[in-house]
């Protein structure tokens, strides 16, 4: 196993871990189903890059930002939902990606593959997992107490716009990172399935937070050698997600009180 390979895995270890905290917050929103959506968001800028030749993350990158960013405005002005928004711009998205993107790149557009990193590359995903990381842990207070009593969280000084500009942003560049390995149909699941288990297996904020990630992880980790050993056909993506939803299936089987 070369360096480049080993940076690839940790990264996505790591990509994990921030989608497990992401997505436990997404839950609490209950804008799970965004991590799917806005995914796709990113479809145009995929199929641009593989028609012009340049980074696809690159160009998934700047559709994604390009989204949040409409999103956000679209949702200060109507007062609507934000998962009404991004299924706006999530049409419109999925028309132009499937318009400009060559047939012979869809698969790899839609489904993600494996690659191993650079140095530099996986340094800019270290410091992209990292800002994620360190934005909720410092914020966690702030959105628990958007998310319970946004009148409370106003009254105390929280700036309800900026902390959901902040968690559209970091929910961006979260599946901004799963592009790489799971493609844009499939970089939502890895918020929505082990939020979805951390979930079941967890009774208050603090143990969902880590049961999420833990699920995460291990999806992430077991898809990994299926991938080598079992479903050597397929790309990471599908492998991780089935690994993710197995997990889930195990976690019906604990009783509720």
């Amino acid at each position: 196993m070369t360096y480049h390979t080993t940076y690839s895995i940790l990264l996505a270890l790591l990509f994990a871990v921030a989608a497990g905290l992401v997505g436990s917050f997404a839950f609490m929103k209950r804008m799970v189903l965004a991590g799917d959506v806005i995914s796709h968001v990113a479809l145009p800028g995929l199929g641009l890059a593989f028609l012009f030749h340049f980074n696809p993350l690159l160009g998934g990158g700047a559709t994604l930002l390009l989204g949040t960013i409409l999103i956000w405005q679209l949702q200060k002005r109507t007062g609507f939902s934000t998962d009404a928004m991004i299924g706006v711009v999530f049409a419109g998205s999925v028309a132009i990606g499937a318009a400009v993107t060559p047939q012979e790149d869809l698969v790899e557009a839609l489904f993600g593959k494996f690659e191993p990193l650079s140095g530099t590359a996986f340094a800019i995903g270290m410091a992209t997992v990292s800002a994620i990381v360190l934005f909720i842990y410092r914020f966690r207070n702030e959105l628990t107490l958007v998310l319970f009593s946004p009148e409370l969280a106003s009254a105390t000084g929280v700036d309800l716009d900026r902390i959901n500009l902040y968690f559209l942003l970091a929910f961006s560049l979260t599946v901004l990172v799963g592009l790489r390995f799971l493609g844009g149909l499939l970089a939502g699941s890895l918020i929505i399935i082990p939020a979805a288990t951390g979930r079941r297996l967890a009774g208050n904020i603090s143990g969902f937070l880590v049961a999420s990630c833990a699920a995460s992880l291990a999806a992430v980790s077991m898809g990994f050698v299926l991938n080598a050993y079992v479903f050597r056909a397929s790309t990471l993506g599908p492998t991780v997600v089935l690994t993710s939803a197995v997990i889930f299936g195990f976690s019906l089987l604990k009783r509720t009180a």
